[in-house]
């Protein structure tokens, strides 16, 4: 009987992390939307997004998008997916280097927690530890506009995932 708590914790533990990263990183944070982003029908990741009190989305207002990998990804494939998304909306940002410092490789149930602090900043959490924030003018509409941008991958992802 003694064990069914460190289960319960190794099993849970994570989630109870994540959700106390939204908690303290965004105050009065709420589910707005998920969605499953898939590639060729392979499913890669569920998406959540997080807003002030389940708000619709408001581009100036800080919010939060957790990526839960469905599959194992490489840090050089996580890297250069989100270059060509920059490159794909516009001229990328020199963040390229940046990017490398933020995401390692990650394995099925690894979650990337991402919010925007002001326009100018995105922090990153990888499995409830803080990795790193990424620096440069724009980035927190750059970056999470490959989710919840108006040219995103995939119309419908983005509909479910702002909870539209």
């Amino acid at each position: 009987m003694r064990r069914i708590p460190l289960i319960l914790a190794l099993l849970f533990g994570p989630m109870l992390a994540q959700a106390s990263v939204i908690d303290s990183a965004l105050s009065e944070a709420e589910l707005r939307g998920k969605a499953i982003f898939r590639f060729v029908g392979l499913p890669i990741y569920e998406a959540r997004l997080f807003t002030i009190d389940g708000a619709p989305l408001d581009w100036s207002r800080d919010f939060g998008i957790e990526l839960e990998y469905l599959r194992k990804v490489g840090k050089k494939d996580l890297v250069g997916s989100t270059m060509d998304e920059f490159a794909r909306n516009g001229p990328p940002p020199p963040v390229q280097d940046q990017l490398a410092r933020c995401f390692d490789d990650v394995s099925k149930g690894d979650r990337y927690l991402a919010i925007t602090q002001g326009r100018n900043q995105v922090g990153f959490w990888r499995n409830g530890v803080p990795v790193c924030t990424l620096r440069h003018p724009q980035i927190s509409q750059r970056f999470m506009s490959i989710f919840v941008g108006n040219n995103t991958r995939s119309a419908s992802f983005t509909r479910r995932l702002k909870g539209e």
